[in-house]
């Protein structure tokens, strides 16, 4: 005789997942870094910059979830996001093992202040970025309505190793020779200044982006005139160290900090992940 109590047990369906999209696609760069691609919510809309709260089940069946900067920009059909593993970390552990087919909870609600419409009109955009911080410049370098808006984009990011570097790389040489971006643009993507350096591996530019701003090398490499609040514009996305150190550069060159509510010559993104 069966007991029905197990048999109960045994036929209770799994927690159902909710705002359920599917992976189409992992990359993993290193063992530390990866990206994934999802199915897009048909009623998402997102301005390139924003991030989302994304994540799986936990071991206790509750949505264990974390602020993700969208990777992809406003137009893709699908859904990008750039992370960091956490061998312990309660939802990178789980999230670094997902595989086509899986599914992940995305909750259609976007927000964030890496957007254009929280800094004033300017002649040059500076992406500022560490790690994984450089997601949301990847969905805005995408964005031809930056393009648009600034004469000249330069993006600087800085990892502690070249293998670091992987990401951001080909992402701007893929824009370089995309057809459509090329069309769309035409001319508009000779104004992309790449801008790489490391901190530990030895590469072609060592040392971190602070030192080089304060000691004006960054703008000595580009050939361009040092930080100006009458024609300069920054977004920041990193570590909260990093963050910071950025935005007491920016403030001793003049720039203020804005918001969407209120635009100004930079922003700094506070809920990014990693």
């Amino acid at each position: 005789m069966t007991d029905p109590t197990v048999n109960e047990t045994i036929a209770r369906p799994a927690p159902a997942l909710p705002d359920a999209q599917t992976v189409t696609e992992v990359q993993h760069y290193t063992d530390r870094l990866f990206r994934f691609r999802v199915t897009r919510p048909a009623s998402l809309r997102f301005r390139s910059g924003e991030f989302l709260m994304i994540g799986l089940l936990g071991d206790n069946g509750k949505p264990l979830l974390r602020a993700y900067s969208i990777a992809s920009p406003s137009w893709d059909d699908e859904l990008e996001f750039y992370s960091i593993k956490v061998q312990d970390g309660p939802l990178t552990s789980k999230l670094q093992h997902i595989q086509p087919g899986d599914q992940l909870i995305v909750r259609p609600k976007p927000v964030g202040t890496l957007v254009h419409d929280a800094l004033l009109p300017g002649k040059r955009l500076y992406f500022f970025a560490t790690g994984t911080g450089f997601a949301p410049f990847a969905s805005l370098l995408r964005e031809p309505e930056t393009y648009e808006r600034f004469d000249e984009v330069i993006i600087t990011h800085t990892c502690r190793d070249v293998e670091e570097l992987t990401y951001g790389r080909e992402l701007i040489e893929g824009l370089k020779a995309d057809e459509m971006m090329q069309e769309l643009l035409g001319d508009g993507l000779e104004k992309i200044r790449y801008y790489p350096t490391t901190t530990r591996e030895e590469s072609p530019k060592m040392g971190r982006i602070t030192k080089l701003i304060e000691t004006g090398e960054l703008f000595a490499d580009l050939g361009i005139p040092a930080l100006n609040p009458e024609t300069d514009r920054a977004m920041v996305c990193g570590s909260l160290e990093f963050n910071k150190d950025i935005k007491t550069l920016l403030e001793q060159a003049g720039l203020r900090e804005g918001a969407n509510s209120e635009p100004a010559e930079f922003v700094v993104e506070k809920a990014f992940v990693g």
